[in-house]
């Protein structure tokens, strides 16, 4: 495996990473933003 090839494979495990801790946060940002303006409204 060539650096370049390491790097690349680096960068698609860290997209993969951050997919796994955004997705369910920002979802759960939305989720909470929903019920407040329930419980304000």
């Amino acid at each position: 495996m060539s650096t370049v090839e390491t790097k690349s494979s680096n960068k698609a495990l860290l997209a993969v990473f951050w997919l796994y801790v955004l997705v369910p946060l920002v979802w759960g940002v939305a989720n909470t933003l929903i019920q407040a303006g329930k419980l304000f409204n």
